[in-house]
């Protein structure tokens, strides 16, 4: 019996990893920030490794279902379930593209201390007592993406909200320059990209 997983072309797999790329790197050449959560973040990420998932481990474990005509939705719901439970799981964190650790600390030194007066800093770490939060700024090099995460958020549910909105009304006023690295980023997607396209051509 032909299984639709293992008979799926490999360029359609490149093809959502080449998008990926294409606008991680279009957004590290912006001159505005953009401020995304840690939950679409991810969301597009296991989006842009699905094809390659499809065609390696889906298509491998797929014989193992037999021939039930539901196995290719149940793989695919599976994989979307262990994405949705990463997301699920992991800290609460905000990320900015296209942004130093030393554009985005004053923003949430600002921000933190109009939503509790009593703010505290240690190092890069930052503590709302009166709230309960707790959160620490991490930069990512030359990827110039800083995450804001959430280190202890207790019942400060919603100071983390207003603080997460705060951050993201004050990145857009930030003026930074394009990332080389994005330059390189965007290249590799189209490479992708081009890769698949002639990989179908190929095929056809």
């Amino acid at each position: 019996m032909s299984f639709w997983l293992e008979s799926l072309p490999f360029w359609i797999a490149l093809v959502p990893l080449g998008v990926y790329c294409c606008v991680m790197g279009g957004l590290q050449l912006r001159h505005r920030p953009l401020v995304m959560s840690a939950a679409w973040d991810s969301a597009l990420l296991g989006t842009a490794l699905s094809g390659l998932v499809a065609v390696g481990p889906l298509a491998a474990i797929q014989p193992l279902l037999g021939g039930s005509p539901w196995g290719e939705v149940i793989l695919l719901l599976l994989y979307a379930l262990v994405v949705a439970v990463c997301i699920l799981f992991a800290r609460p964190r905000l990320l900015i593209y296209n942004a130093t650790v030393e554009q985005v600390r004053p923003l949430v030194v600002q921000n933190a201390a109009a939503v509790d007066p009593a703010v505290r800093w240690a190092g890069e770490s930052v503590a709302l007592p009166t709230l309960g939060l707790q959160a620490h700024v991490e930069g990512n090099g030359p990827l110039r993406t800083v995450s804001v995460v959430v280190l202890q958020a207790g019942e400060a549910g919603e100071a983390w909200t207003d603080l997460s909105r705060r951050l993201r009304r004050m990145s857009r006023r930030l003026r930074v320059q394009p990332s080389p690295v994005g330059m390189v980023i965007l290249a590799v997607g189209c490479c992708i990209l081009l890769v698949s396209f002639i990989l179908a051509v190929g095929v056809v």
